[in-house]
């Protein structure tokens, strides 16, 4: 997320909460594509992260970026830490770790998803490699250890740094060493939106699975597939996951609010001031909790914007639902992500196929996925297979969806182009880990420090 937003507009009821959810529905033909994406930016010659000061760092690639495409600054204590394209509605940002992410702008097709990514890769090379410093697609920082990463000047960054220890030994390496790319989808309405949202959370592991990207940690292998999955698994628990209660009777828009008001919140920003409340809930701030402790203690939509970014479930729902699921990876997996959700979820037959292939999973397999996929990916046994079963399934419903679409390249490509980095890795039974894992006992002869030469952009 770019920036933290400053709505004032007061909260009377929980009933407004869930309004502002409902108002996320849209007609099919307005529903949009918005794909984010982070990497890991690194000296070229030492193979380190890069500071945030100085001529090689982040603030140095920022203000190349600003001067190149004549975004709006956006700054926190007078420090620069994102860009707004407030024509086009996309937006670059740097997580606490110094991870470049580009969220995209909200996209008709993912020919135009594709062109974006490619697009700001190379503006990214145009301002990085004069500086010496190039970006890296992966779901976890291979070789640096967690105390040599920098701290982003980020004041929400400096409160959930003191806040994670505390609930999860996972989650600073969460915050500073992992990378992902996410795709946000749109709902009609609330009906398509609990059919969406349980798809996208039964499936959460397949794709993860599909992209499994993680598998150095401090210089070696790390016995996962996807590190970053597992580091998932013991960050938080209040936030994370893969929020059950969704498959329940009664799930909704209210039921979702219910769950956000009881989580606690990370901070309130009053002017440019980030107030530390982590020991209070939203649901305790509507009743007056910080009265006395933050200036106007009234709870305000923008407070409740700004907390329910905080929330990181495995599936997240705002005004369009976010697919959280998949490792950071190379640029071919940058538009593959979005072209397999796209076609699970934006045809309303290959819809239905894909509730139909869940809707019989049971709450205990699904938790076994999510716990069994980290560790091997498309091997993980399930029913009478594996997961790589379930994602050749998966995968030719996004084709068929993609089909239906019939969204037309310049050289009348339809979408399903985009998800060959998935078609060839399925052949082969493997998972980017698995190739990852294969040059290191391999031709890399135990040199991790190879992905930086042949996985950079």
């Amino acid at each position: 997320m770019a920036r933290d937003t400053v709505d004032t507009t007061p909260i009377e009821t929980v009933a407004d909460l869930a309004a502002t959810l409902e108002e996320g529905c849209k007609p099919e033909d307005r529903f949009r594509i918005g794909t984010e994406h982070e990497k890991f930016g690194f000296c070229l010659k030492q193979l380190s992260p890069i500071p945030y000061e100085g001529s090689n760092g982040v603030e140095a690639v920022l203000e190349g970026m600003e001067s190149l495409l004549g975004w709006e600054r956006i700054e926190d204590a007078g420090k620069i830490i994102g860009l707004a394209d407030n024509e086009g509605g996309g937006a670059i940002s740097i997580e606490p770790g110094g991870q470049f992410e580009l969220s995209g702008a909200p996209l008709e097709n993912l020919h135009q998803t594709c062109r974006e990514a490619n697009q700001h890769l190379a503006h990214v090379r145009q301002i990085a490699e004069p500086m010496g410093v190039g970006f890296l697609g992966i779901g976890m920082t291979p070789t640096w250890t967690r105390a040599e990463i920098p701290r982003m000047p980020k004041s929400r960054y400096d409160i959930m740094t003191n806040y994670m220890p505390k609930v999860g030994s996972l989650g600073l390496d969460m915050m500073y060493r992992t990378s992902t790319i996410q795709v946000n989808l749109d709902f009609s309405s609330e009906a398509d939106m609990i059919r969406k949202m349980r798809i996208g959370l039964a499936l959460q592991p397949i794709a993860t699975a599909m992209f499994a990207n993680s598998p150095f940690t401090d210089g070696k292998p790390n016995g996962f597939k996807s590190f970053r999955a597992q580091i998932w698994t013991d960050t938080d628990v209040d936030r994370t996951g893969d929020i059950p209660f969704v498959f329940e009777q009664g799930f909704g828009f209210e039921r979702y609010v219910d769950w956000a008001l009881d989580v606690p919140m990370y901070f309130v920003k009053r002017g440019e001031t980030y107030y530390d409340v982590t020991d209070t809930t939203f649901r305790q701030f509507m009743k007056g909790a910080l009265e006395g402790r933050v200036p106007d203690a009234t709870p305000s939509l923008g407070d409740w914007n700004n907390h329910i970014s905080t929330l990181v479930p495995d599936v997240r729902l705002k005004k369009f639902i976010e697919m959280r699921g998949a490792d950071g990876g190379p640029w071919r997996r940058i538009c593959a992500l979005p072209a397999l959700w796209v076609g699970l979820l934006y045809d309303s037959g290959v819809l239905y196929q894909a509730w139909e292939l869940v809707k019989d999973w049971t709450a205990e397999e699904r938790a076994a996925l999510r716990s069994g996929v980290p560790g091997s990916a498309l091997q993980t046994p399930f029913r009478q297979g594996t997961v790589l079963d379930v994602a050749k399934d998966v995968l030719a419903l996004a084709q068929e969806g993609l089909k239906r679409r019939n969204r037309l390249s310049d050289g009348d490509l339809d979408e399903r182009v985009h998800l060959a980095p998935l078609e060839e890795g399925l052949a082969a039974g493997m998972c980017p880990a698995d190739i990852l894992l294969q040059r290191y006992n391999g031709s890399w002869n135990g040199d991790i420090t190879q992905v930086f030469r042949e996985y950079a952009y």
